[in-house]
């Protein structure tokens, strides 16, 4: 046997039913890498460091000298390690990929297909994958954006609709963020902007071969979240997808507001108002803060709400609304529904 070098196409479509193994360092790896794929580092950081600069100041033979005490260690773990990923299955297909598609993808496609498993090695490597990754964006897609104040519950509305069996992509859930000032708070750290990036791609080709031409239900969102930047090209898109507004009365809001963020500790939450201080103005909060230690957390975020809806007012940017819709609370299940049927009587007139 031989293992096969194949295109980014191909590589996806098997990734689907075979494990990807990212032989890359560590450190690459956790900057960002293929959605699912496995770290199966050939050189550890260090061992990187040492080769690359022997291969600059030496020779590329000299390099591949100390690649091979390095890796004449590791084979067997190596080895040990893919069999476990694939222990439950039956088939001994394996993808691999480095950077660029180079000597250390072929060093473990070699060892790996030696042992007897059946090797597909990603042509061009990550670097082709990151290529393909800014493709998707410029690609044209059906869009519905769901607008409203802070506090409609716009992401529990998006999750039942995709329980409905609508497209829907949680860039909020991608980026481990809700967006505001409080928005870390509760999510685990957030990705770096690639890794996002690649999430997000991935989501966007699903549901491209899925259904092909059917709306993608997105949250509105400003161009960044929490440390996240969207992707310029594919936020004009979102910009002048249809637009559809929630208007929900702002004691509703202010109830689940108070529930979702209420829980946190004081110093938490008042960091949080820090935060926002400059936008918020001197007066606003520091009563804000003096309410939160009183522990009339209902008070203060009334000052938070007033001051998120007017920030939304005047910072929205999406088209003027497809459908303003006036809803009775937050209920995310008959809200939903309610969007659903309100679409359809206007597809209808």
């Amino acid at each position: 046997m031989a293992f096969q070098s194949v295109s980014i196409v191909q590589f996806l479509e098997l990734s689907l039913c075979h494990p990807v193994f990212d032989v890359r360092s560590p450190s690459e790896y956790e900057h960002a890498h293929i959605p699912g794929a496995f770290s199966l580092p050939l050189f550890d950081d260090e061992e990187r460091r040492i080769v690359g600069t022997a291969y600059k100041q030496q020779s590329r033979e000299e390099a591949i000298k100390i690649g091979l005490d390095y890796f004449g260690s590791k084979m067997r773990p190596m080895v040990v390690t893919v069999e476990e990923c694939l222990k439950s299955g039956t088939s001994k297909v394996v993808l691999v990929h480095c950077w660029r598609g180079g000597m250390r993808s072929s060093a473990v496609a070699w060892l790996l297909d030696l042992y007897g498993f059946e090797v597909m090695v990603l042509d061009g490597g990550y670097k082709n994958y990151r290529r393909w990754v800014l493709e998707r964006f410029a690609l044209s897609y059906s869009i519905r954006i769901l607008g409203g104040f802070t506090g409609s519950g716009k992401t529990e509305i998006l999750h039942k609709l995709r329980q409905l069996g609508h497209p829907v992509i949680d860039l909020e859930g991608l980026a481990h963020h809700k967006g505001s000032s409080f928005g870390a708070l509760g999510q685990p750290t957030q990705p770096g902007n690639e890794m996002f990036e690649n999430q997000l791609a991935m989501e966007l080709d699903r549901y491209n071969k899925l259904i092909p031409g059917q709306p993608i239900w997105l949250e509105s969102e400003s161009s960044r979240i929490g440390c996240i930047n969207i992707n310029h090209v594919f936020f004009q898109q979102m910009k002048s997808g249809d637009y559809i507004r929630l208007m929900i009365p702002r004691e509703e809001r202010l109830k689940k507001i108070v529930t979702e963020y209420g829980s946190f500790d004081k110093d938490t939450l008042i960091a949080a108002v820090i935060r926002i201080k400059k936008r918020l103005g001197g007066l606003e909060t520091q009563n804000t803060i003096n309410y939160i230690l009183q522990g009339d957390i209902s008070s203060a975020f009334e000052i938070l709400l007033a001051y998120y809806d007017r920030f939304y007012e005047k910072s929205e940017i999406f088209n003027p609304p497809t459908l303003s819709i006036e809803l009775p609370d937050t209920n995310a299940a008959a809200n939903a529904n309610n969007i659903l049927e309100a679409l359809e009587l206007k597809k209808d007139i």
